[in-house]
């Protein structure tokens, strides 16, 4: 911005709170600070005499221009300066480089029979919540073993007092001892509700009970001589404790406490976050900020606050940290409002809170020392590889990528797939697959054209409607990648130029061996070095797209065969195929069911199980006779 006169500009700020956007001389957005009094912070940057970083110093000299954008108090400041940082990512803010979504047990006790699910968010749905937790393995592994001791549903029926079906057959849960079939009403709301209490109970960090309990069956078993089911309780025995023993008390207060610890090296630094919850230290975190070691720890700390919390679901009531924080007071009014409740910021002095957040410190220095450089050739796959991309092919920044690949036999089937990759990292809840509607044969350009096509008018149709639930849809990508050279750039150049859209398309080109050798981009080959983790990035990014279409490929010929033996057999309307096709993935694995399993379907009668296994078997049988 040639025109802008930066001593000029100074002399025109507000003494107001409000945020301040620093930009380079390319416009990109550098720094975005918040302040009290805009006039005597931002003019700070440029007075002789104030010590600086290195880092900021280096960041001072780039500044071209800058703007700011005044608010109504220091709280608004802080929220509005977030919110821009989160979305422009400025090279010289201190960035929590994080997109972690951490697991909940989530249990339904709105619902007349309700659930226990895994979620990775928390909602104001009357539901109870539980965690978060950093293991989402451990998570799942949780609700299971619960299922099996509780009996509670995994169905997704809307069950309501009063409307359950008596004559209805209970699914293959309630047979195998995992569902108390409430759907079919010989389990009363109280009953169900008691088991779930104990599950709630149990949530909570209190295994004796259950442990009594199922020592006690395990020996009644034992003495009526029935090994087999003593071996299932035990089984389960084993699988509580083992839950209960991960579960290290650590704080006897019982409340929920974040205990955050740093650390500083020759160059990063890390920060380690212990999560207690109801005094128990359910997991821990670490997170690493590179060149920032020259940095006020305190001003690290209250960049990581604003940035974690302002992306977690869930705030506890007291965060301790090592270290005091300037803009504490306005970090915890902030957070307050977020929860609904007082939040308090606290450095532990002494006790076992001390001691905690020493420990958080002693982990955070030793992901420095060992973690360091894993944590660096992660980011240099994932961020680094984009930055390779954006260099070789001049595009300033790609934070979304999208790849679609076609798969058919000889045109029967055709689908398409869409691939979604964001800062590096496949974001698999923005997968999409499309079924041709309008080619037929195998066409592979035709296929291409009906799926980008649809991709995107659909996109335009939401944002025009200014929908935001299709957000795979509504979000259009900074690089389309396709998999073919230049017929296949065309093509997608064809479809974007008809809609008005701008995407950059970039083509793989391959050898006479089927091996890419360089990048089709604006018709020009560009090599690309087959070492590189751009390269590596783009490679993963194909193989993926080939992947989830071969997949979808493949489920739909299977179930086309599926479909087309159970069209045979009698006794099979389309409500009964839909049943079968749902609960066997394949035509060998419903054979290989027995009568029992295949009839413990709502849908299938025992006589029309019969039915179905004997004319699947009936080959068997004429060889025999």
């Amino acid at each position: 911005m040639s025109d802008f006169n930066i001593e000029e500009e100074l002399k025109k700020l507000p003494g107001n709170p409000g945020v301040y956007i620093m930009h380079d001389a390319y416009d990109t957005i550098i720094y975005v600070g918040k302040a009290v009094n805009l006039k005597n912070r931002v003019r700070s940057y440029f007075r002789a005499g104030v010590y600086h970083t290195a880092k900021i110093n280096k960041m001072i000299s780039l500044i071209d221009h800058f703007e700011y954008i005044i608010t109504d108090s220091e709280l608004e400041a802080l929220v509005l300066e977030n919110n821009l940082i989160k979305e422009h990512s400025p090279k010289y803010n201190t960035l929590l480089k994080d997109d972690k979504t951490y697991p909940y047990i989530k249990v339904t006790v709105a619902e007349d029979y309700p659930r226990i699910l895994f979620s990775r968010q928390m909602k104001k749905d009357k539901s109870r919540y539980f965690g978060p937790y950093t293991s989402a393995f451990a998570v799942k592994e949780t609700i299971d073993l619960m299922n099996k001791l509780y009996q509670i549903r995994t169905c997704n029926r809307v069950i309501k007092e009063g409307e359950t079906d008596i004559s209805k057959r209970p699914c293959l849960n309630y047979h195998m001892k995992q569902c108390m079939a409430p759907c079919t009403g010989t389990v009363s709301k109280e009953e169900y509700r008691a088991n779930v209490e104990k599950a709630l109970d149990f949530l909570n960090g209190n295994y004796g009970e259950i442990l009594k309990s199922l020592e006690a069956r395990m020996q009644e078993a034992s003495e009526r001589l029935a090994f087999e089911e003593a071996a299932e309780i035990r089984e389960l025995y084993y699988s509580v404790k083992s839950v209960a023993q991960k579960q290290k008390i650590t704080d006897y207060e019982g409340e929920d406490k974040d205990y955050i610890g740093i650390a500083s090296g020759e160059k990063d630094i890390a920060i380690q976050v212990f999560f207690v919850r109801t005094g128990k230290l359910i997991g821990r975190e670490h997170f690493l900020f590179p060149d920032c070691a020259e940095d006020e720890k305190g001003d690290v700390l209250s960049s990581f606050l604003k940035q974690f919390y302002a992306g977690t679901p869930y705030v506890p009531s007291e965060i301790y940290v090592s270290e005091e924080i300037a803009d504490h007071e306005l970090i915890e009014e902030w957070l307050s409002k977020r929860k609904g409740r007082k939040v308090q910021i606290k450095v532990a002095q002494k006790g076992r809170k001390e001691k905690l957040l020493e420990l958080a410190g002693k982990n955070a220095a030793l992901v420095l020392s060992m973690d360091a450089e894993k944590i660096k050739r992660e980011e240099a796959k994932t961020l680094g590889a984009v930055h390779e991309i954006e260099k070789l092919l001049g595009i300033p920044s790609i934070e979304r990528m999208e790849a679609f690949d076609i798969s058919n036999t000889s045109g029967f089937a055709n689908v398409a797939s869409m691939v979604v990759f964001e800062k590096g990292k496949p974001k698999k809840s923005d997968y999409r697959k499309f079924r041709m509607k309008t080619v037929t044969g195998p066409d592979d350009y035709a296929c291409m054209k009906e799926a980008l096509t649809r991709r995107f008018e659909h996109g335009l149709k939401l944002r025009s409607e200014q929908e935001t639930d299709g957000e795979s849809f509504v979000k259009f990508p900074d690089l389309l990648l396709m998999d073919g050279g230049r017929g296949q750039v065309n093509i997608a150049e064809e479809v974007l130029e008809s809609l008005g859209i701008q995407v950059p398309v970039c083509g793989m080109v391959k050898d006479d061996n089927h091996r890419t050798r360089g990048i089709y981009y604006q018709n020009v080959e560009l090599p690309i070095d087959t070492r590189s983790e751009g390269f590596k990035l783009i490679t993963r990014v194909q193989d993926e797209a080939h992947r989830f279409a071969i997949e979808y490929h493949r489920s739909l010929r299977t179930k086309a065969q599926v479909h087309s033996v159970l069209d045979e057999i009698p006794g099979i309307g389309e409500k009964r195929r839909r049943a079968l096709m749902k609960a066997f993935s394949s035509i060998d694995e419903l054979k290989a069911a027995d009568v029992s399993s295949i009839a413990a379907l709502p849908e299938i009668p025992e006589n029309v199980a019969k039915g179905i296994y004997e004319y699947l078997h009936r080959e068997e049988r004429n060889g025999q006779v």
